[in-house]
């Protein structure tokens, strides 16, 4: 890991761009393979999955009796601690539960707005290098808590044509019973689209590699909502001398062991520190079953020392990283200051991987600087918000004449009219 020294801010962009993958004709790919699933169904999505995952899938949907059978298979301890960690995830994520509102904003004029669940979501559950049931939790936890009716989810097969058993435990635990043997483009399609075994859903949640990402896009043109655009995981820390190096290198190397195309960022006002955060992080590293992952996700990463606090928070801000953690002395005007974040980690003893798996908030989070735009997923990612009015005699009175004003001096007398003939019946009643 080589240190940059106090980077202009000319060539910021540049030095922390996100790893891409250039992928030859990628739009086109994606807008075939929709077009294929469309006409084809179920055997389209067989054969890509074949095509790709070199999986000859028959039954897409899983069996109650494959459900039954990975249940059994998951160890005790990891049963309890996976009821636990949903449980602090419906604790967090309950209280998002929203107080309709409603005001009178003049006498007679009610106004109010109402949460309605989405009714039927897909969620996309990344199977590649690593069994992701944590996300099922993510996902499925407020997709219940808001009510959705219909919740398909679909992940990759392994070889034997089987789901990891603790996706499968996971997923029954959340009370998913749709459950599609189908990962990549493909399922994405399925669900934007609708097949036989794969029912069609209005909003699709969850985080994938570049192909993925890409198909959600493509799933928009179909009249398909998408949560965000989740691709490869990030991790920016900011970290001055109060940090631990140990466990800073252990953080970085955390995210960046999800995959190749995974970035890190330290962000120190010391030299020092990162100094003895890249010896720490050497030393671990030799001892991670992922060590070939992490090494080509670290040739990507920065090392990054700062002027001052001041141009830390306008990096921090500018890159939006999809997890920012903040070791510092100066770490409440840091935390004051953060516009750009999909989730803030705070202090030594507060892991990125403890909101990954169990602390109560969720991890599926904007990437690639949309943190700019988009927030994390939460309870109202599995809403949408309905708008009621009623309108008295007295209030039609009251805001009557306002609207006539207004509609006659944009031209649209129908508009106009509609106020006026209510105002007029009053008027004769009297």
């Amino acid at each position: 890991m080589n240190i940059i020294m106090e980077p202009e801010k000319a060539i910021w962009e540049s030095i922390v761009s996100r790893p891409e993958y250039a992928v030859k004709d990628l739009d086109d790919l994606v807008n075939d393979m929709f077009s294929e699933i469309q006409k084809r169904g179920d055997d389209a999505v067989r054969n890509y999955t074949a095509l790709f995952d070199g999986i000859s899938v028959k039954e897409i949907q899983v069996t109650e009796a494959e459900i039954q059978n990975a249940v059994s298979q998951v160890p005790d301890k990891l049963k309890q601690a996976i009821q636990q960690a949903k449980m602090n995830i419906e604790s967090f994520h309950s209280a998002q539960l929203s107080k309709n509102s409603r005001v009178e904003t003049v006498p007679g004029v009610n106004c109010w707005t109402e949460r309605r669940p989405i009714e039927k979501v897909g969620i996309y559950i990344p199977s590649g290098t690593a069994p992701l049931f944590s996300t099922i939790l993510m996902l499925a936890i407020p997709a219940r808590l808001a009510g959705c009716e219909t919740i398909v989810m679909c992940t990759p097969p392994k070889e034997n044509n089987l789901i990891d058993p603790v996706m499968l435990y996971a997923a029954k635990l959340c009370g998913i019973s749709i459950i599609c043997k189908v990962g990549g483009i493909q399922s994405i399609a399925a669900m934007a689209l609708g097949t036989k075994s794969v029912p069609k859903v209005y909003k699709i949640y969850g985080p994938g590699n570049q192909f993925v990402t890409a198909a959600k896009q493509m799933a928009t043109r179909y009249k398909t909502a998408i949560d965000m655009p989740a691709g490869p995981s990030e991790l920016l820390v900011y970290a001055d001398d109060t940090a631990k190096p140990a466990f800073v290198a252990s953080d970085l190397l955390s995210q960046a062991e999800h995959g190749v195309d995974s970035q890190v960022i330290l962000l120190s006002p010391s030299k020092k520190l990162l100094d003895r955060v890249i010896i720490e992080l050497s030393a671990q590293l030799q001892s991670l079953p992922r060590k070939s992952i992490v090494e080509k996700a670290l040739n990507h990463s920065r090392f990054i020392q700062i002027k001052n606090r001041s141009t830390a928070i306008e990096f921090i801000n500018e890159y939006a990283p999809e997890h920012c953690i903040v070791i510092s002395e100066d770490e409440q005007f840091i935390l004051e200051n953060i516009r750009n974040a999909g989730s803030v980690f705070i202090g030594n003893y507060t892991p990125e991987s403890a909101g990954d798996y169990a602390s109560g908030t969720n991890h599926t989070l904007p990437t690639n600087g949309f943190a700019k735009q988009y927030s994390g997923v939460n309870l109202d990612s599995f809403t949408k918000q309905i708008t009621f009015q009623k309108i008295s005699k007295l209030g039609i009175q009251n805001i009557g004449n306002i609207v006539e004003l207004m509609a006659e001096a944009e031209g649209l007398q129908a508009h106009k009219n509609a106020v006026t003939i209510r105002l007029n019946d009053i008027r004769n009643e009297r």
